[in-house]
């Protein structure tokens, strides 16, 4: 298969066109991720010797390369150099992490000035003038500082970065190999790097010169070239794991040779100065100290992160196994750098039925293994987070997190106890309890303005939704015939439910709401969708006399198909209400649920005092689906985007453990039962 350098197959598989790539190295057959990207790329991998038509793989520079660079040439055979991708994993490939793309290169190496590279092919040659990937490559840039992504993120944008002002010196692996490539010249590289700081601190008299650290340098694995040795009252070694990103944003002025954190300058406004030949130097986004030859076009940010991000690379989706664009690969990485850091000091918990430990244990367990214990002195002590089952927590469980049910859940009903596909953590409150501020109303404040990007996410998110009828539970049934008039949708709701309890006023049961919206609109079709879960005989909230207030009672109806059908929806405080918002059918709360309130809604209650600006309904939704839920890829045992979760509950393609779950429900039953006796 030929690896063109332009464009570049972003996504999709390739062709029916294959190769034999022989390879020398044990790591393209021991790491099945690698082997499976080069699969999808086209590459058949192989052992032996290459005949006509065949290609040999090498990976990079390494200390093996030279096996493969050695039989490529005595068999006339082409030579592919692998790598990393520029967005890789939380730690470094030798923490065993899988990458999420490949550099493919079948001309040269990309930080090896002097060779070629399909790389700095694209960056001399592509017109990179297309409107539409230029806009990609915007959007993407904004994502991943909005994010705090790189290509290592074992880092915490809470962890404070140094008061600005600093100039920024970046440290790097000795003998890296994209140094050793910079630097030619045997031993030239503790001179080069002695250099840059030297003309970092007569460049910038009576400033801070921080150098920072290589992550891996400071985790004890590699030297660097800087220790204290090269400290004094004006520079100082800097390795605490704060985001690249903060870091950059608070510095005047950035120093490499060649290290990845140089390029991720230029994205931030900076223009580097470098003593060495990276790929990104030579196009006018640098200060070079040694320009590479051959380098006279002049770029723009955008056109050189399109062309090393998006056209370059080859970006692998585990959820789905195929080859895909760089934007799936942003949320993918997004969702398992979350994980990493809310998780990965641990987790106790409380309130924790038996049925969904197993579940809890892969979504919040896969950096450290959960804890479940109901004895709160023994949650404090364990050194981990602490969270509880929101509706369970009581003034004893002060500190700790409370857990819920996200708001795209399942194909089924928790009743049912169907593993949930989302779930929200909330440091403050929950945010079915208007008492008490929420995380959720945090971030609804945050997201009153959406960026561009922001916003076309989410709007492509909803209308998949409305599309495809995706709902909370995603229950089927047919609509029953809807007599023509203005017609009222009133969703029941489990009358016991915390919800309920916290969130309604003087009207707070389904009878109750029933007649308040006869009441109101008396003339109207007023249609009663009854609550799965009542529906079921599972939970509390049915009416015997429902026919008495309604004109319709739609048992078993698909609840989207409903909401599409009708002209307004009243509710106390359900979900029902919000997927109505989706799908601009207005909404009246006689409650005070958390999409009520921001003047989205008509309300009966008065919004808590912190519920004081006006979002639109995109506001709403990102805040909602994007960022305060936290979704588990049940396929790929992943943490994943709210986009695959979409697609997972749109395909049903879901594990349904139900039996063995209730099985366990029923254990926990008989347990408690016989707790008084030892007590």
């Amino acid at each position: 298969m030929m690896h063109a350098p332009s464009p570049h197959p972003d996504t999709t598989e390739t062709g029916s066109q294959r190769s034999r790539l022989f390879v020398y190295n044990g790591g393209f057959l021991t790491q099945k991720r690698v082997r499976r990207i080069l699969d999808l790329a086209g590459y058949d991998i192989s052992l032996g010797l290459p005949k006509e038509g065949d290609q040999v793989g090498i990976w990079g520079d390494s200390p093996t390369a030279h096996r493969g660079r050695k039989i490529a040439e005595e068999h006339g055979a082409p030579l592919v150099r692998i790598e990393d991708a520029f967005l890789r994993s939380v730690y470094p490939g030798r923490r065993g992490e899988p990458p999420l793309g490949l550099l493919i290169d079948r001309t040269g190496v990309h930080f090896d000035p002097s060779l070629s590279s399909d790389l700095v092919t694209l960056l001399k040659d592509h017109p990179l003038d297309d409107s539409a990937l230029m806009k990609r490559a915007r959007d993407c840039m904004a994502r991943l500082q909005d994010a705090h992504l790189s290509k290592y993120n074992a880092f915490h944008p809470d962890v404070p970065p140094p008061e600005p002002g600093y100039v920024l010196v970046v440290d790097q692996l000795r003998e890296d190999a994209s140094v050793r490539a910079s630097i030619p010249f045997p031993g030239a590289d503790q001179g080069r790097f002695q250099e840059m700081l030297a003309f970092a601190q007569e460049e910038n008299p009576g400033a801070r010169i921080l150098i920072k650290t290589h992550p891996e340098t400071s985790q004890g694995h590699r030297a660097g070239y800087f220790d204290a040795r090269h400290t004094n009252d004006r520079v100082e070694l800097f390795d605490a794991p704060v985001s690249p990103h903060l870091l950059l944003e608070g510095a005047v002025g950035v120093y490499t040779v060649s290290s990845q954190l140089g390029f991720e300058a230029i994205l931030s406004g900076h223009r580097p100065r470098i003593f060495g030949q990276p790929f990104y130097a030579g196009w006018g986004l640098t200060q070079d100290e040694f320009p590479p030859p051959g380098r006279n076009r002049r770029l723009t940010r955008a056109q050189m992160f399109a062309a090393a991000m998006i056209l370059y690379p080859t970006w692998y989706d585990p959820h789905h196994d195929r080859l895909c664009p760089l934007e799936l690969v942003i949320n993918s990485l997004e969702a398992q750098v979350r994980a990493w850091r809310e998780d990965r000091a641990g987790w106790a918990a409380s309130e924790m039925r038996l049925w969904k430990r197993a579940p809890l244990q892969r979504f919040f367990g896969q950096h450290k293994r959960m804890t479940f214990t109901e004895k709160t002195k023994t949650a404090r002590k364990s050194g981990k987070n602490w969270m509880v089952w929101a509706s369970k927590a009581t003034k004893d469980h002060a500190g700790a997190h409370h857990l819920e049910d996200g708001f795209l859940r399942s194909r089924g009903l928790g009743a049912e106890l169907v593993p949930p596909l989302s779930l929200v953590l909330d440091r403050q409150g929950i945010y079915y309890d208007p008492t008490r501020q929420s995380d959720l109303d945090d971030l609804i404040r945050e997201r009153v303005s959406l960026t561009p990007q922001q916003e076309r996410r989410v709007e492509t998110l909803v209308m998949r939704l409305i599309k495809h009828e995706v709902t909370k539970y995603n229950l089927d049934g047919d609509l029953p015939d809807l007599p023509k008039g203005h017609r009222v949708l009133v969703p029941g709701q489990v009358e016991d439910d915390a919800s309920i309890r916290l969130g309604a006023g003087k009207i707070n049961t389904n009878m109750k709401l029933l007649q308040a919206v006869r009441a109101a609109r008396p003339n109207a079709v007023v249609i009663y969708k009854p609550h799965p879960d009542v529906e079921a005989g599972l939970r509390k909230g049915g009416i015997k006399s429902a026919e008495s207030w309604a004109d319709v009672v739609a048992e078993q109806a698909n609840p989207a198909a409903l909401i599409d059908s009708v002209d307004e929806v009243w509710t106390m405080t359900s979900l029902l209400g919000f997927e109505a918002l989706l799908r601009r059918v207005p909404v009246t709360c006689v409650g005070l649920p958390f999409y009520a309130g921001w003047g989205l809604t008509r309300d009966r209650l008065e919004a808590p005092h912190w519920r004081d600006v006006r979002p639109g309904i995109l506001s709403l939704a990102h805040a909602a689906l994007i960022d305060y839920p936290r979704y588990f890829d049940p396929l790929s045992n992943l943490p994943c985007s709210p986009e695959v979760a979409v697609d997972r509950l749109i395909a049903g393609d879901l594990p349904a453990p139900g039996s063995v779950n209730r099985s366990l429900s029923k254990l926990q039953g008989l347990l408690a039962s016989f707790a008084p006796l030892w007590r």
